[in-house]
């Protein structure tokens, strides 16, 4: 279960994102859950669903569009409080510890822990439709992707902290390297978080001070 520091660790840093991207961003009136319903359906074409093709899993891919869904999903948590950090943070906790395993959508109850990745996936599309996220069906879907919270918390702030990083060093105006030594910045960023714990309060801030040391000057 993510932990009340990751939650604020995650949230903090998708507001500090989205500032960057728009300092209007909460009353910009964004489709975030749009977007959300997006890389849902990609993750199923990653997942692959066609029955008169062969088609093969490419699970890294459908953990990288979770990794993204939840960008878009804390933005909308975040919005519907009001852009409090504090707030959000403690409705996903409760949430969590709710733990429920049921969904109404449509007229129709779904126990989504009984249902396969692809039904669950199609699920959160639906709902995402909807302008509903549901945060026990989503660490469901994750947690059926193989990914358990450690690795989601791990996956996320590392691909929000390069974000940060390359729009740091000149991403924005075209001055940006993103290959070092022969090896793409994406390349650097999974040697670094393999190297650190995850558990660290600045656990974001190592990341991009072990990104920094690494960037050529």
């Amino acid at each position: 279960m993510l932990t009340n520091t990751q939650l604020n660790t995650m949230l903090n840093l998708q507001d500090g994102m989205n500032i960057k991207v728009n300092p209007q961003w909460l009353t910009a009136g964004y489709s975030y859950l749009r977007a959300a319903m997006i890389e849902s359906v990609e993750a199923i074409e990653h997942h692959g669903w066609k029955w008169w093709k062969a088609q093969k899993l490419d699970l890294p891919q459908v953990q990288m569009e979770l990794v993204d869904i939840w960008h878009f999903a804390l933005s909308h948590l975040i919005i519907q409080h009001n852009g409090d950090i504090d707030a959000a943070a403690d409705a996903i906790a409760k949430s969590l510890l709710e733990s429920h395993t049921e969904v109404t959508f449509d007229g129709n109850t779904i126990n989504f822990s009984n249902a396969t990745l692809v039904e669950n996936l199609e699920l959160m599309a639906g709902l995402c439709i909807a302008k509903r996220f549901d945060v026990p069906l989503f660490l469901k879907i994750v947690e059926q992707a193989e990914m358990n919270s450690d690795a989601l918390f791990s996956q996320y702030v590392g691909k929000n902290i390069l974000n940060f990083f390359r729009q740091d060093h000149g991403y924005k105006e075209g001055t940006y390297i993103k290959i070092w030594d022969q090896r793409e910045d994406n390349e650097h960023l999974v040697e670094v978080l393999d190297s650190t714990n995850s558990q660290l309060d600045n656990y974001a801030d190592v990341i991009y001070q072990e990104l920094e040391k690494r960037y050529p000057n």
